[in-house]
């Protein structure tokens, strides 16, 4: 297996699909318009932005990114576009936003579509005219930024429902592009384990070889692997620094596995604990849990909840008026 550098990061891969979408991606980079990029969590939208800006005519400019979801909606619009002394409680002093920071180069929007609809309409106005005003002034800056924005929500359905500007859609998706899911890039699966198997390692300054044995090669190539990159990045790193002498034998893909469930499950209530005596009310507090869990489990539709209990729906409803007075409680 050939090594590859950290410089390289997680942007790896020799599939099909992986080599297409890289090769879309220059071709894209060379255009100045606003891109958009749209993928699963752990897939590497960030990376995409990256990659977008340094073979762009802008590398040499500055690469400034804005995560909308790690900042509360009141205060995206200070971020972006910078405030005056005293526009809002806390504003000591002037401040520029991430739009006059990246004046000449690329501003990245992660998750753009949790940015409120007052901030979309600024956000419109600076894309298509390259001006804006800091909050709290009235003063017209100008600025030449491209911007790149990702996300994985559904733009379109949230225009329709009034969530998302058509106007700021319209001009964000110049060109649109879709990073593959790592469950359709089969090829890359080990490519990218050795990959990370071997930066642990080094980091760990270890002089084994990584090894990992056939049965783990077919589970990792077997997972569909919802987190993406992202998760087999980590299960390699956890399944590295465990293992000993190089040699993978075990990974753990869900680390919030209880490794208790089996004694939990043993050291259960058997019914033989239960007296005979009380039947009548092990058996009601046994249905009303069951059918608590059920609506929980269907988000409270009860047709969902009596086939999930695998009963008529009568036979649900029958259950869910004999116990209404303790279900209303919780349901």
């Amino acid at each position: 297996m050939k090594e590859y550098s950290a410089t390289a990061k997680e942007a790896l891969g020799e599939s099909e699909l992986f080599l297409d979408f890289q090769q879309h991606l220059s071709r894209a980079a060379k255009v100045n318009r606003p891109m958009l990029i749209i993928g699963e969590r752990g897939t590497g939208k960030e990376l995409a932005a990256s990659r977008l800006h340094f073979l762009s005519n802008r590398w040499e400019q500055p690469f400034v990114t804005m995560n909308c979801a790690s900042l509360p909606p009141g205060l995206i619009e200070s971020e972006l576009f910078g405030h005056e002394a005293g526009a809002f409680t806390g504003a000591s002093g002037r401040r520029k936003g991430r739009f006059e920071e990246a004046d000449g180069g690329t501003l990245f929007l992660d998750e753009i579509g949790l940015i409120p609809m007052v901030v979309q309409e600024k956000i419109l106005r600076a894309v298509e005219y390259g001006t804006f005003e800091r909050v709290g002034s009235s003063f017209t800056h100008e600025v030449d930024v491209r911007i790149v924005a990702a996300t994985n929500d559904d733009l379109p359905s949230l225009c329709e429902k009034g969530k998302f500007k058509e106007d700021l859609l319209d001009r964000l998706s110049f060109e649109v592009l879709f990073v593959p899911p790592l469950r359709v890039r089969k090829n890359d699966i080990l490519l990218l384990a050795f990959h990370f198997a071997a930066r642990m390692n080094r980091e760990l300054e270890r002089e084994d070889d990584i090894i990992f044995s056939e049965d783990i090669i077919d589970k990792m190539s077997d997972f569909s692997w919802p987190g993406n990159v992202r998760q087999l990045k980590n299960v390699v790193e956890r399944a590295v620094y465990t293992c000993n002498n190089g040699e993978i034998t075990e990974i753990k893909l869900d680390p919030f596995e209880n490794p208790f469930a089996d004694k939990l499950k043993d050291n259960a209530v058997s019914t033989e604990d239960i007296p005979v005596e009380q039947y009548k009310d092990a058996m009601r507090k046994l249905e009303v849990d069951f059918v608590k869990r059920a609506l929980r489990k269907s988000d409270g539709k009860q047709k969902i909840a009596a086939e999930i209990m695998q009963l008529t729906y009568d036979q649900f409803r029958g259950l869910y008026r004999k116990y209404s007075d303790e279900l209303s409680l919780e349901v």
